[in-house]
């Protein structure tokens, strides 16, 4: 795989996501969110687990510190996974793609933190069209008005964030996707066990809700989040981050179609300046780059 195969299959992993915002609005009709998210995981990990067995068996061992990234990789996906969970009960899937889509303009941030990437100008412009864009699609231009799940998103935001940045601090270590994703999920899944035995009553309504379990934990989860640990290896952080960020724009759509969510001339609109950041970011250091060759 090399970039431009990379970014393309990261917009394919957005068109997924934004779809399961979806299936976790459907799963919250029936079941409790800690143990929609524990049972989803569980799955996944379930599914995963051939794979990263398989890819054990021709890889070689791996330090103790691409573990521990893998471990906190793991710890922030249960942590957003649950917020974001939780918050589907009170926010719209409009609306859930909209705050979660904000990460976008943390990433960079936390590459800087973590892995000390400069702030370009470009990607930081870039990420202020995708919140724009974000802003427009999940308010209409209106006022923002807060439900204790669009509060909770924002939290969950700063997860995905960290989760972006160390899933490309581990890729640059270890070539392993299978096995970052299977502990991501077996660590999401058993954390949210524990917090839904404690916090919420029985596993009731699984059948009600095993069409959306089985998308969100076969299709959103095992094929779409294996896809970006792989791409991440050819596409920075903050460039993943903003055509990932594209979701906003599919939960949208997809709200409209399945939910019958609205989109305004105005929520259009955001997605087009959703899709300009993206564009920005992708095609004008390209241009550069090709300039600078011919000098």
């Amino acid at each position: 795989m090399n970039r431009f195969r990379a970014d393309v299959t990261l917009v394919f992993v957005a068109m997924i996501w934004g779809s399961a915002f979806v299936a976790q609005k459907i799963g919250n009709a029936t079941m409790s969110p800690l143990w929609f998210v524990a049972v989803r995981f569980l799955i996944s990990a379930v599914a995963l687990a051939p794979f990263a067995w398989r890819e054990a068996q021709k890889s070689t061992s791996m330090d103790h510190q691409s573990v521990r990234l893998a471990a906190a990789v793991g710890l922030c996906l249960a942590v957003g996974a649950c917020l974001q969970q939780a918050a589907m009960v009170t926010a719209s899937v409009t609306n859930g793609g909209f705050l979660t889509a904000a990460y976008v303009v943390l990433v960079p941030l936390t590459a800087w933190l973590l892995m000390r990437t400069p702030l370009r100008p470009l990607i930081l412009a870039a990420g202020a069209l995708v919140a724009a864009g974000a802003y427009l699609l999940g308010t209409h231009g209106g006022v923002v008005t807060w439900a204790i799940g669009d509060t909770l998103l924002l939290v969950a935001d700063v997860a995905w964030a960290f989760a972006i940045t160390l899933v490309a601090m581990f890729m640059v270590r270890a070539n392993r996707p299978y096995f970052l994703v299977f502990v991501q999920f077996a660590t999401t899944g058993i954390l949210a066990l524990v917090a839904a035995s404690v916090l919420e009553n029985g596993p009731h309504g699984i059948e009600e809700a095993l069409p959306a379990l089985l998308f969100a934990a076969i299709i959103s989860g095992g094929i779409a989040y294996t896809l970006q640990m792989v791409c991440q290896r050819y596409t920075p952080p903050a460039e993943a981050a903003l055509i990932m960020s594209l979701e906003s724009v599919f939960a949208a759509i997809a709200g409209a179609l399945l939910l019958g969510e609205r989109l305004t001339l105005i929520a259009a609109l955001g997605c087009a300046l959703i899709f300009l950041g993206v564009v920005i970011s992708e095609v004008v250091p390209t241009i550069l780059r090709s300039r600078a060759a011919k000098l």
